[in-house]
């Protein structure tokens, strides 16, 4: 048996082999959390405008677009469906008042904590099963791996996006 170098690219190719079933299986498990948080059906493209105003505070339709990737009426109308259950309310924008922001109510807040704690139960159940150097690895990695995803899902600050402008 040969040693690879330090830096293969080996272990990357089996950490994304692992990490796309697990991916496969964690959406069995949040489709059966999304079914028991809610009395409404939110579809998986509605939890995810969900999260990303959440994450995000109040976005435009425009810039909720451009983080699904998704185009303007598909994006108007998962804001319609979730508007129209009560989790998303909708509001002029301050500076210009053709501009609509979109924001979380208190249901859909709700629903968020709800969805993730029945999400977080059957995690915590799947992991109590694992030895407690795996679950320390592993929640060491997944904190990574988060913050590695997470960048792009959000907009920047208003704060740093004046910093980058030059008149």
């Amino acid at each position: 048996m040969s040693q690879r170098p330090i830096g293969s690219p080996r272990p990357v190719v089996s950490a994304v082999t692992h990490m796309s079933e697990l991916i496969e299986l964690l959406e069995v498990v949040w489709e059966r959390g999304r079914d028991t948080a809610s009395a409404p059906p939110v579809s998986s493209a509605q939890a995810r405008v969900l999260f990303l105003v959440e994450s995000n505070g109040r976005l435009n339709l425009r810039e909720l677009g451009r983080l699904l990737e998704a185009a303007p009426p598909s994006v108007t109308r998962l804001c319609d469906r979730l508007q129209a259950v009560g989790f998303l309310e909708r509001h002029p924008g301050a500076d210009d008042r053709r501009e609509v922001l979109l924001g979380l109510t208190p249901a859909g807040r709700t629903y968020l904590e709800r969805l993730r704690a029945r999400r977080q139960e059957v995690l915590a159940e799947a992991m109590a099963a694992m030895p407690e150097t795996s679950r320390a690895a592993l929640a060491t990695g997944l904190a990574d791996f988060c913050a590695a995803v997470a960048g792009p899902l959000r907009l920047p600050s208003p704060e740093s996006a004046a910093a980058t402008r030059t008149a």
